[in-house]
């Protein structure tokens, strides 16, 4: 056989990624760059919206040196923001806030906000986005900077797994929660978990196997699952170190 028959490594396309009516993985390497109007020297990757059937949108922001949005923004969604890597600044109507990597902020419907890279190396940062759910009689939060080592680590259910919650737990003026969950090499979920909350997760840090519906999927470091409500899911935390990721959930709000 000669040279010119042999077919390139990857020809027949294996891959991590799955998409499927309850649940989606996906490696960041196959998700291809976004662009949105506003944004400039920024790798834009779009994890979730509403086409995957998401009632959010998840946007990954690569903001290279000078890179990010051009001026303020407001489309009348609330916002979350977690910074990865790097160091940002972000604009709050008017307001502005240094971040550096584990910061995070909430921003509440209806403000002006803007983002962009504050050093000369890429800053690499979670934007989630989502409709405010109003309910009669209870005020909408307000706007929220903080950093991850400021947030309590709780246990719960089994030593060697903790929970941060970025977003005040069980206030009922946020419909959903932002929180940090960490494993122990070894630890894992203390039961099949089937539940009406849908999630949005990105592995932070280490790696685990993830079982979505009757399916294993292996996932590491910047890895990111949509689940869908009442998917069965469970975690797996494997490798020789801690294993941390972001995950969004809808709470607080009543059921159609």
């Amino acid at each position: 056989m000669s040279k010119r028959q042999i077919q390139p490594p990857g020809v027949f396309a294996h891959h991590r990624a799955a998409l499927t009516s309850h649940y989606a993985v996906m490696p960041p390497e196959g998700i291809l760059e976004s662009r949105i109007p506003g944004i400039s020297n920024t790798t834009i990757s779009v994890q979730a919206s509403r086409s995957l059937g998401a009632e959010f949108a998840q946007i990954l922001l690569d903001m290279r040196a000078g890179g990010g949005m051009d001026h303020a923004r407001n489309d009348g969604l609330q916002a979350f923001f977690y910074v990865i890597s790097g160091q940002a600044w972000l604009e709050i109507d008017g307001r502005s806030h240094d971040l550096r990597p584990g910061s995070f902020a909430y921003v509440p419907a209806g403000a002006n906000i803007r983002l962009a890279n504050a050093g000369g190396e890429n800053a690499r940062v979670i934007w989630l986005k989502k409709a405010y759910e109003a309910v009669e009689g209870i005020r909408p939060p307000k706007a929220l900077v903080s950093h991850r080592d400021q947030v309590e680590k709780v246990n719960k259910h089994t030593q060697g797994r903790t929970w941060q919650h970025l977003l005040p737990d069980e206030d009922p003026a946020f419909d959903f929660a932002m929180n940090i969950l960490s494993f122990e090499p070894g630890n894992y979920f203390p039961m099949i978990e089937t539940h009406v909350m849908e999630h949005g997760l990105y592995m932070l840090e280490g790696q685990g196997m993830y079982l979505l519906q009757a399916d294993w999927h292996e996932c590491w470091e910047g890895d990111f699952i949509y689940m869908a409500p009442f998917c069965p899911q469970f975690f797996y935390a494997t490798g020789w170190s801690r294993a941390s990721y972001l995950l969004y959930k809808n709470v607080n709000r009543d059921i159609v």
